[in-house]
């Protein structure tokens, strides 16, 4: 029972407008494969956000691995460097979790935990540097535009 959104994201589950506590769930193409998508569970719950992430693909019977999960905040003393603590720490998605996580607890101004699994193996090159920051863009796009959805729909 998944809506399709603009920009082909497409909505999996409950939104936060659903009911109390209940998580937003969503799915979009990776860039450069658009075979494998990038799912995000978003749970907005008011004092913080807790994000999940992975990717799948429809020719692969294989499981992602678990990834990292990171736990990042504001800086009082330097708003434009936020804190993070790393919970879970696998170093194939330690880097990606820790930047997503600062990026987001910058922009949104309140703590945020994020776990990761997703894997830029099925983008066009494998998995470049440039795959993964067009990638990390568009993640941070999709989840800007979640959390902003939900804000407005609550006034």
């Amino acid at each position: 029972m998944a809506a399709t959104l603009e920009n082909g994201i497409k909505e999996l589950g409950l939104t936060n407008g659903d009911a109390s506590g209940s998580p937003i769930s969503v799915s979009f193409p990776l860039p450069h494969a658009p075979q494998t998508n990038i799912h995000v569970q978003l749970h907005d719950n008011g004092p913080n956000i807790l994000l999940f992430l992975t990717t799948s693909a429809p020719e692969s019977s294989n499981t992602t691995p678990l990834g990292s999960f990171v736990y990042a905040m504001p800086n009082r003393n330097n708003p434009s460097d936020p804190l993070s603590t790393p919970l879970f720490t696998p170093p194939n998605t330690l880097d990606f979790t820790t930047r997503l996580a600062k990026v987001l607890t910058r922009r949104l101004k309140k703590p945020v935990y994020v776990g990761n699994s997703i894997s830029f193996a099925s983008a066009g090159m494998g998995g470049t540097v440039e795959e993964e920051m067009e990638g990390f863009k568009r993640v941070v796009e999709v989840v800007m535009g979640l959390v902003n959805k939900a804000k407005t729909a609550e006034t």
